[in-house]
């Protein structure tokens, strides 16, 4: 996948997304020309958006163009999680979300997450000897379950894409455009 403008992106989230970190990747992939899909569990509380948590309180809708559970992920090309405390641990809860995490990363596609949503990827085994950054909390977390963890903005291990926090989006999404640029990642299992 040699050009962002060809590229299909499906954010996965639901309600508690940090809002941010929904809306800055959106916006600047879709700014670089590439199609975004949000995609949401139907356990979320509105059937056409989800409320993201800006800092303090809950913030703007979002709005949801899949349900995860009849999505079929197999066109797209990159997986971007947004993090939040509340997102990543909902997320982590439905097995779907799971499922298709494990199906980007087992067809060597780029998976960025940021902040807590490293927690996905720990909660299916993909962080046991990689590079991986994150939110400062969840540190322990992400080193119990094998992972080198970094505190850098943004880390990238065989295109799975790690960042710390609202304040390297810019880095975060330009290393998702980079990466996909690049194309599928071989990984070891």
């Amino acid at each position: 996948m040699p050009d962002i403008r060809q590229a299909k992106i499906l954010i996965m989230a639901t309600d508690g997304f940090e809002q941010s970190e929904l809306e800055v990747p959106k916006a600047r992939l879709a700014e670089a020309g590439a199609t975004v899909t949000v995609a949401a569990p139907r356990s979320r509380q509105s059937p056409d958006a989800i409320r993201g948590w800006d800092e303090t309180d809950w913030g703007r809708p979002v709005k949801v163009d899949a349900d995860i559970e009849t999505l079929d992920a197999g066109g797209f090309d990159a997986l971007v999680l947004p993090g939040g405390q509340i997102n990543p641990d909902k997320l982590r809860l439905e097995p779907k979300a799971l499922e298709i995490l494990k199906s980007f990363l087992a067809g060597g596609k780029v998976v960025a997450a940021i902040c807590h949503a490293p927690w996905l990827l720990v909660e299916v085994g993909a962080v046991k000897g990689r590079k991986v950054t994150s939110f400062a909390s969840i540190r322990t977390d992400v080193v119990n379950a094998g992972g080198d963890w970094r505190d850098e903005a943004v880390v990238t291990d065989t295109g799975i894409i790690t960042s710390r926090n609202p304040g390297d989006l810019d880095a975060f999404s330009a290393k998702i455009i980079e990466e996909v640029q690049e194309g599928r990642h071989r990984r070891a299992a």
